[in-house]
């Protein structure tokens, strides 16, 4: 006779995450399918104002060179983040986050199908 795990389809799994058709594990946290009704990708938009002053502060007042370079990069290194975000009955929560998109959208387009499995 076959146990319930033996006959669980898995969808997805990496080191972080493991997709089921009755459970989404994401790192330390799991939540059950059936309490998943929608999943969608989020954008985290991350602030810039620090750098972008100290980029303008090194051009206005002629600092150093190296204020207004330091300032430029912090400026092209901050990047956006993304998260797989999900509607469950206790409202939506953002489950994992990662600064690649494709990974989160992997993710996101993995959860549907299981969704739509589960019928």
């Amino acid at each position: 006779m076959e146990t319930n795990e033996q006959q669980e389809k898995t969808f997805y799994q990496d080191s972080n995450v493991t997709v089921t058709q009755s459970r989404y594990i994401a790192g330390s946290k799991t939540y059950a399918m059936l309490n998943i009704s929608l999943v969608s990708i989020f954008k985290i938009d991350k602030s810039r104002t620090g750098a972008i002053l100290l980029l303008v502060v090194g051009i206005l007042l002629l600092f150093k060179e190296e204020t207004r370079i330091i300032g430029g990069i912090w400026l092209f290194s901050i990047k956006d983040e993304y998260a797989v975000r999900i509607s469950t009955n206790d409202g939506e929560a953002n489950s994992l986050g990662s600064k690649v998109q494709a990974y989160i959208q992997k993710i996101v387009n993995t959860l549907n199908d299981a969704v739509i499995h589960r019928g």
